[in-house]
């Protein structure tokens, strides 16, 4: 489960082997090759092993299945000075590890909106959802039907208000925008559930479809190509030259991931909600547009000002 842990593995970790150095644990409950969430994490990672290999140690730990949480999380406090876990999946198990460390900081990336954060625990939101209006604008302008759909990945408070930004951002890149019902996989990695639901998807009408499956991303651009149907990639822009996409979704969890060392190393750290994304000074969130129609451009224009203005609420 401790295996592969980057610049510092975990026991050297555990060891207070460095020196001087903020010693940090990352824990990426998925894995760091997801082409989604975690591994938009994991650059973040990888700049700040670059960036200040000289005065932090970082380990991690990826794919652990959900019933080691606890266990992953106690070996990282035992060892670190920070530990940072991604993903509302972890937080309960995040919440009941931290007050047994108090003289650790502890950072959940994603979890709960509305989290409480405990004394030596801070909650940093990416903003899925405005992300997701975004999405919803683009998929809803741009398709030729009319009718759009979401599929999401665990049904997590995070991912179910990024499905509602999903469908006000339809209807606002589009007024008479169909939006199906939003389907949830209980998983972010499996592919073939997700071809599955984007078959369905694009069965039931829809010709464009907005995501946080991670990596199911494969099985749905599988369906794409086989329906002759769009879809939105992210949260790491790929190529759009793959017709398949009208653009992707940028979401920089690794921004957040830097933040939190940024601000031990400085000594502003505190136990409290941050926000980033179009709404937030922080940053985070972007689109890279792929579609060529000018009428989806001006409404991706559009949304994004409004959300950054507050004109426009996501959900």
């Amino acid at each position: 489960m401790l295996t592969g842990c980057g610049s510092s593995d975990a026991d050297s970790a555990a060891s207070g082997s460095s020196g001087d150095k903020l010693k940090v644990g990352v824990f990426f409950p998925g894995s760091i090759s997801d082409t989604g969430f975690m591994e938009s994490g994991y650059l973040g990672y990888e700049r700040i092993e670059k960036e200040l290999g000289d005065k932090v140690e970082l380990s991690h730990v990826e794919q652990v299945a959900a019933a080691d949480y606890q266990q992953a999380l106690v070996r990282f406090a035992t060892g670190n000075d920070l530990v940072i876990s991604l993903g509302g999946q972890t937080d309960a198990d995040v919440r009941k590890v931290a007050p047994q460390f108090p003289d650790v900081k502890f950072v959940e990336i994603g979890g709960p909106a509305d989290a409480v954060p405990l004394p030596n625990l801070a909650y940093y939101d990416p903003q899925q959802a405005e992300a997701e209006f975004l999405s919803g604008t683009v998929t809803a302008s741009g398709s030729k039907s009319g009718s759009v759909a979401f599929i999401g990945g665990v049904e997590l408070p995070a991912i179910v208000n990024a499905a509602k930004a999903f469908g006000n951002g339809a209807a606002f890149g589009r007024p008479d925008a169909k939006v199906l019902t939003p389907q949830y996989l209980g998983d972010f990695n499996d592919p073939a559930k997700a071809k599955q639901a984007a078959l369905a998807d694009y069965g039931a009408g829809a010709d464009a479809l907005g995501q946080i499956v991670n990596l199911g991303k494969a099985g749905m651009e599988q369906a794409a190509g086989q329906s002759g149907a769009a879809m939105v990639g992210g949260p790491i822009p790929g190529d759009c030259t793959d017709k398949a996409y009208l653009g992707y979704v940028h979401t920089d969890i690794g921004k957040e991931l830097e933040y939190a060392v940024d601000a031990v190393l400085d000594g502003s750290w505190k136990a409290e909600n941050v926000r980033f994304g179009l709404t937030s000074p922080n940053g985070g969130t972007d689109f890279v547009l792929c579609s060529t129609d000018p009428v989806v451009a001006a409404k991706l224009g559009e949304a994004k000002a409004g959300l950054a203005s507050g004109a426009i609420t996501a959900y």
